[in-house]
């Protein structure tokens, strides 16, 4: 897939292959906004590794998650398959190199995905952001704009989200073994600027409100 995205090549390729990954899972995905396709960081809310499937194949966004889905059956690999950039929570010695990497994507114009609230919640309630995840918005890249995503799973919530301590390959299986369809909502806030809002403290407030306000 080339950078950027969005051509009319790249999205009919996306809709092949990830339409297929979706429909393994039963979703049925529904864009509502505009998603942006060039400098362009999403920030959005998590509920599950279905979230890759589905901003993926809307987006084709890159994405920062953590390094524990690498191990997963399927799903780590589907992760490589979208230049995920594995983020280890515990080596506060690769956070450079990480930074590196995410800049260096917005730099090639691939739309990148950010998850601050750091891990998966339960698809009601919005955990605090992690600034600290935000650092490769410190300063911003010049042209970058950001795009808050609301995830929503609708009546189907509570069996796929991914909360608690369980085990990666536990969720894989169980989302796999569900049967039926559910419809997986993707609310595109508008963008903004994040040079307007100083620092990623600031940014990840901005962010929240207009992720809550959905």
């Amino acid at each position: 897939m080339a950078p950027g995205g969005c051509s009319v090549a790249s999205r009919l390729g996306r809709r092949g292959f990830w339409g297929w990954s979706r429909e393994i899972v039963g979703a049925r995905a529904r864009v509502a906004g505009t998603p942006l396709c060039h400098n362009v960081v999403f920030v959005s809310n998590h509920l599950s590794w279905i979230d890759i499937l589905l901003l993926s194949g809307a987006t084709g966004s890159a994405f920062v998650a953590k390094s524990e889905l690498r191990g997963v059956p399927l799903v780590g690999w589907l992760c490589t398959l979208n230049h995920t950039i594995f983020v280890s929570r515990a080596d506060r010695m690769a956070v450079t190199a990480q930074i590196a990497e995410i800049r260096g994507a917005l730099a090639a114009d691939w739309p990148v995905t950010l998850f601050p609230e750091g891990t998966t919640g339960d698809g009601t309630t919005l955990l605090p952001f992690k600034a600290a995840l935000l650092a490769a918005l410190d300063p911003p890249p010049p042209g970058v704009r950001i795009q808050p995503v609301r995830i929503d799973y609708g009546a189907a919530t509570h069996e796929l989200a991914w909360v608690g301590d369980e085990p990666g390959q536990h969720h894989a299986a169980r989302v796999l073994k569900r049967r039926g369809s559910f419809v997986a909502t993707l609310h595109f806030a508008e963008d903004f600027n994040p040079a307007d809002y100083g620092d990623r403290k600031a940014i990840a407030a901005e962010a929240r409100r207009r992720i809550e306000a959905l």
